[in-house]
Parts: C-alpha cells; sequence; structure tokens
C-alpha cells in the first residue's frame, strides 16, 4: 500500500471517529442541562445508536455493497449526516431531538463499515496493515474529546456543529478515497443477519458466550449514557477530555492482548475483561472528585481492558470458533447481538434505573450515583458467576477451530 493511499485511509478513520466521539460522549451532558432532559429520555437517546445497528447491515448488504461504489455511498451518508446534524443543533424540544438523532444514526451506523470495507479492499496483508490505519480511529475520538472538554463545550449545541462540520468535510474527502466498486453479488437477509453462523449454537460453550455478551452490554450502556454526566454532576473538571484516557489505556491493552490471550486462554482473559467492569462500577459509586479522584481515573482507564479483554477477545474468539465459510456471518451476528439487542436493553434500563434515583431539589435534579453504579457491577457480578460455571471451553479445542 502506497503512502498516498495510507494516508487518505488514515485521514479517512481519523474524522470516521472524531465525528462519533465530538457529540456522543457529552450528549448526556446536553441532554440534561440544555434541554432539560430526564435520564430516560437520555437512555431513549442513546438506544438509537442501537436500533441503526440492527438496522444498518440492511442498507449496507442489500443496497450499498450491491449497487454503488463504497466510497460514493459513503460520502452521500456523511453529507446528509452533516445536515442532520447541523438541524439537530437547531432544535429545543426533545422529541424533535429524539427523531433527528435516529435519523442521523441511521445514517452513520452503515459509514463504520463502508470505511473498513473500503480500507481492507487496499491491503494485502488486512492483519499487518490494518491496526496502524485503524488507530487513527482512536486518536480521532481522543482529540475530540480534549477539544471539546478544554473548549468548555460539554453541555453545548456546539458539539453537533463540531461534528456536522467534519461530517461535512469527510462527505466531500470521501468521493476522493480509492474507489471500492460494487460487489454486485446477491444478498441474502440469512446472510446479513450471520442466520448462516447458527451452526455454532449447537456448542453449549458458545451458547453461553453469546448470551453473556447481550448481557455485559447491559451495564455497558450505563457507561456511555451516564458517565459524563455522572462526572460532570460530582464537580469533576474537563471531564470529557479525561475519559479520552478510556481511548489511550484501549490502545495500550490492545498490545498486551495477544501475550495474555496465549498464556491464560480465551475463558481466563473474558473473566479479567468482566472482572474489570465490576471493579470500574464500583471505582465509580465510592469515587468524588475530592480525595477519592484516583477512583475516577481508574474506572476511566479499566476502559481498555473492559472492552479489549472481552469485546476484541470475544472476536478472536468466534474468528477461532467457526469454520471459514460461516466466519463472517458469526461475526456479523455476535455484533448485532451486542451492539444491537444488547446496548439497545441497557440504554432503556439504564435510563430508568436512573432515573429511579433522581431527586428534584429546588430545581435541581440531584441523582443519588453511588446507587446508580451499584446495578451495573451487580449485572457484571452476576455475568460472571454465570460465565465461569457454563463455560466449559477446551483452550486446545479453541485453537484448533474445532467443535
Amino acid at each position: 500500500m502506497d503512502i498516498s493511499v495510507r494516508s487518505r485511509l488514515s485521514g479517512l478513520m481519523f474524522f470516521q471517529y472524531f465525528i462519533w466521539g465530538a457529540w456522543y460522549v457529552t450528549m448526556g451532558t446536553y441532554l440534561f442541562t440544555a434541554l432539560k432532559a430526564d435520564a430516560i429520555q437520555i437512555g431513549s437517546s442513546y438506544a438509537n445508536l442501537s436500533i441503526a445497528a440492527i438496522i444498518s447491515p440492511f442498507i449496507v448488504g442489500l443496497i450499498a455493497d450491491r449497487f454503488f461504489s463504497a466510497q460514493k455511498v459513503l460520502g452521500v451518508l456523511h453529507l446528509l449526516g452533516a445536515l442532520t446534524l447541523y438541524y439537530v443543533s437547531t432544535v429545543s424540544d426533545f422529541t424533535s431531538f429524539w427523531w433527528l438523532i435516529l435519523v442521523y444514526t441511521l445514517l452513520y451506523m452503515p459509514t463504520i463499515s463502508l470505511s473498513n470495507s473500503i480500507s481492507f479492499s487496499q491491503m494485502k496483508d488486512a492483519g499487518k496493515e490494518f491496526p496502524a490505519v485503524r488507530v487513527f480511529g482512536t486518536l480521532g475520538w481522543i482529540v475530540a474529546g480534549i477539544m471539546i472538554s478544554y473548549l468548555d463545550l460539554e453541555s453545548s449545541v456546539l458539539t453537533f456543529r463540531i461534528a456536522a462540520a467534519c461530517s461535512l468535510l469527510l462527505g466531500i474527502f470521501s468521493f476522493f478515497l480509492p474507489d471500492t466498486p460494487a460487489k454486485n453479488e446477491k444478498a441474502s437477509i440469512a446472510g446479513i443477519l450471520g442466520l448462516d453462523a447458527l451452526v455454532l449454537f449447537k456448542n453449549q460453550s458458545f451458547n453461553v458466550f453469546f448470551i453473556t455478551s447481550i448481557l455485559i452490554c447491559i451495564p455497558l450502556a450505563f457507561y456511555y449514557g451516564f458517565t459524563n454526566p455522572f462526572l460532570n454532576d460530582i464537580g469533576l473538571e474537563n471531564a470529557a477530555g479525561k475519559m479520552t484516557l478510556g481511548q489511550v489505556s484501549e490502545v495500550v491493552f490492545m498490545l498486551v492482548l495477544p501475550l495474555l490471550y496465549v498464556r491464560f486462554g480465551v475463558k481466563k482473559v473474558l473473566l479479567i475483561g468482566m472482572a474489570a467492569w465490576v471493579a470500574r462500577y464500583l471505582f465509580f459509586a465510592f469515587g468524588d472528585a475530592g480525595p477519592g479522584v484516583w477512583m475516577l481515573y481508574g474506572g476511566i482507564v479499566l476502559h481498555g481492558i473492559c472492552y479489549d479483554f472481552f469485546f476484541v477477545t470475544g472476536q478472536i474468539y468466534i474468528d477461532k470458533k467457526a469454520d471459514a465459510k460461516v466466519r463472517s456471518a458469526a461475526q456479523g451476528l455476535i455484533t448485532l447481538a451486542t451492539y444491537g439487542v444488547g446496548m439497545l436493553i441497557g440504554s432503556f434500563a439504564s435510563g430508568y434505573l436512573t432515573e429511579q434515583y433522581g431527586s428534584n431539589i429546588n430545581g435541581v435534579m440531584k441523582y443519588d450515583w453511588q446507587t446508580i453504579w451499584m446495578y451495573p457491577a451487580g449485572i457484571a457480578v452476576a455475568v460472571i458467576i454465570i460465565f465461569s460455571l457454563l463455560f466449559k471451553e477446551k483452550e486446545n479445542k479453541v485453537r484448533n477451530s474445532g467443535l
């Protein structure tokens, strides 16, 4: 891959995730302060991303892959996304906001797989070349968080306008990306939904992994939806910028993961990841912006272990578990289950539970964050117990891809 292509793909990843990071992390804070939304409404707003995650494979599989060049579809979606994001910044009622965010996430979620497809099509050895390109996406998310935080925009409508401006630039830039022609292959509903991978459910351990993957996404939704409002509420300065430490740790632990996977095997690494979820929420429950601030930092930094050790290890497990002919379907199925079903349940559950522990004091909503964070910690403990007792995979069996 020549330097020109590598540079364009790196730029694609940077802006792709800068856009997401610019509005998504602080949306809860914006809704609490600017639109006076309640926690249930915030949870439902984050649920839109899960709805889009369920629907977007149909957009890509049935339309984009079959009829149009990927970079053109990417460009059009980002241009439409720019208009939608700008319109989001002009509304002042929650109902309009909710529908517009749903429209935007439906436009945005297909761009993730499209940007990956464009990148993979230019690579001879994706295993070696893709990480060096994809890391610019994490860098984009970090830069967005730091910018929003240190410009003191966490509760400002400008987060959506910054994302809109970047989406406009990426929309134009997309038409100058390497050509990725339509595949002209007929896609099936079964293939898009990952139903070709249902053969894996003959194995008990895969069933346990699949169910626990959905369940662990319930506490994940608490983190995405309410960490930024929580940190701002208890007085931690530059919360969004400090939350980018989670992405930094994600990169660091990604480098350590292959060594630990070989050393400990899939079950132990997955359990370490789940234990980190418990520790993170306990840190949030008992930390504060004063002497206990180290616990807040600890909870944020644990994001790398929480995400890498469970989700990335899970992707590796599936890759080794599934036969080559159903491998892509299996990855699609687990993505649909986690970011679709699991996060959808978690977004509504986190909103409902947070609202139950809120009180209106002199016109200001105050939340019992310690009790709130104990719920995702407890859910993670339950998932650990279920997984440790029922997951019986033999390590040599996984590594040899046998059922």
